[in-house]
């Protein structure tokens, strides 16, 4: 009898969680705490489009980490950036809960939000989650975190902490990214600042002559760049919607995985771009390329600790 009861009450669950379109497996009491879905199990429009996101971006992820080589002691996973953990939590409860090995580090300024996580995970027992109070740029430097991960996250990460996400992949040897940029606006402000300058000196310059031009460019030029660079440090790059431009406005998917094989193309072009918008100072700083030869920015090898 007891069965039974167990086996209907785990039908009536995977039935309430496809007509909420969750994914099979999907813990409902997580996406409880998380307050995706509400107390009664229901779930409104903005939450849909929430959980939409982040499900396609889950697919993505899944895919990079079944195709990568087994690493000793499992597939490490760093997400930038975490906020409230919803994408690593729901990865966590999809993917790695089930397997044996593998972590997932979140990283979060707000002090309140990885309290709130670190206390979340240990009331589901996700026991192979952490959550560090670091800024992105700290957390390139920091100890606390292994020396290499497997992928490198950053979901809707403002303005520069693309960037730094991208620099702890490298510094890291991340085997794999995955970056949905937003509200890039460090590149909008070098344009601004010598608009004059460039206006008199290229006709290119009228594509930022207006301000609404110029953060639109500089948006676009952003993630150009990003790409070039991360070409040129070795990795192949795939840049694709994330879903619906209904949905989102942030919308771009930048996904990059390890190769080795640095493009010495793409680091002429990402000089001759930076060199043409005004934008060389860059080259010192956001977009310094590593060395053409050297281990910087090499992923780690699957038997590494």
């Amino acid at each position: 009898m007891k069965k039974t009861k167990t086996s209907n009450a785990a039908s009536a669950a995977g039935d309430v969680a496809a007509q909420l379109g969750l994914r099979p497996g999907q813990s409902l009491e997580l996406l409880k705490e998380l307050h995706i879905l509400t107390r009664e199990g229901r779930i409104n429009q903005d939450s849909r489009r929430k959980l939409k996101q982040v499900y396609h971006l889950v697919q993505f992820i899944e895919k990079l980490l079944d195709e990568l080589p087994p690493s000793e002691g499992g597939l490490r996973l760093a997400d930038h950036g975490a906020g409230k953990s919803y994408l690593g939590f729901i990865l966590y409860d999809l993917y790695f809960k089930h397997r044996a090995e593998g972590r997932v580090y979140g990283i979060e300024t707000r002090t309140e939000l990885v309290e709130r996580s670190r206390a979340l995970a240990e009331r589901l027992g996700f026991a192979r989650m952490e959550f560090l109070n670091l800024s992105v740029a700290e957390a390139t430097q920091s100890p606390s975190l292994p020396a290499h991960f497997d992928v490198v996250t950053a979901l809707h990460a403002c303005d520069t902490a693309t960037d730094d996400a991208i620099a702890f992949g490298l510094r890291r040897q991340a085997r794999a990214m995955v970056l949905v940029p937003c509200c890039q606006a460090e590149v909008a402000r070098h344009l601004n600042a010598h608009k004059a300058l460039n206006l008199a000196r290229t006709p290119l310059a009228e594509l930022w002559r207006h301000p609404l031009h110029t953060r639109e460019l500089g948006s676009q030029l952003t993630n150009v760049l990003r790409c070039l660079y991360l070409e040129a440090c070795g990795y192949q790059v795939t840049v694709t919607e994330l879903v619906g431009w209904e949905h989102s406005l942030k919308n771009e998917l930048i996904l990059a995985k390890y190769t080795g094989q640095r493009k010495r193309s793409a680091a002429e072009r990402l000089r001759a771009i930076l060199d043409e918008f005004g934008l060389s100072v860059l080259a010192q700083t956001r977009f310094a390329l590593p060395p053409q030869e050297g281990p910087i920015g090499r992923a780690p090898r699957a038997s590494v600790g």
